[in-house]
């Protein structure tokens, strides 16, 4: 038995746009732009949280090199500071695409549903919830479309079997 394997999907031409400023730093995808600007906020915050606390510190305390510890404590505290900011004012660049299916990959699986189990029920039967799945996933025409063709195929052979059994009949007369 044999198997074709899927081919990767085509994105979506609603996914596709502009990646000329998009740069991969660390695993993630960034914009360049926004990516100087963060590293811009959080120097100045981080700088700003050290300076602060250092001048509040060394009023506080009696040794300086203790007031300079606990300000740079307070200085990266202030880059974290400035992280979250910037994670605030610049949102993901990235869009996730799992798995784009192609629709002839998937009327093929259903199609072999078909063949396999005989029948996939009635879309009427089937609970709100999972509806509302099937909706989410865009599967509900594909099956909608599916029972269609299914109880098209059982009329057309129910008729086809009515046409067979009154040709049979005896028509009483001689021709």
């Amino acid at each position: 038995m044999t198997q074709e394997l899927a081919r990767p999907a085509a994105t979506p031409s609603d996914v596709t746009r502009d990646t000329n400023n998009l740069y991969e730093v660390w695993g993630d995808t960034v914009d360049s732009r926004h990516l100087v600007l963060a590293i811009l906020i959080s120097a100045v915050v981080s700088l700003g949280t050290y300076a602060l606390a250092l001048g509040i510190l060394a009023d506080i305390l009696d040794s300086a090199q203790m007031a300079k510890a606990y300000a740079m404590l307070f200085g990266i505290l202030g880059c974290l500071g400035g992280g979250t900011i910037s994670a605030f004012l610049f949102k993901p660049k990235r869009d996730v695409v799992e798995h784009v299916a192609d629709p002839a990959f998937r009327e093929q699986v259903v199609n072999d549903l078909l063949k396999e189990y005989g029948s996939l029920g009635r879309l009427e039967e089937t609970s709100p919830e999972v509806i509302a799945e099937l909706r989410d996933l865009g599967l509900y025409e594909l099956f909608r479309d599916a029972q269609r063709r299914e109880e098209g195929a059982r009329e057309s052979a129910a008729d086809a079997e009515v046409d067979a059994h009154a040709s049979l009949q005896p028509s009483g007369g001689r021709s």
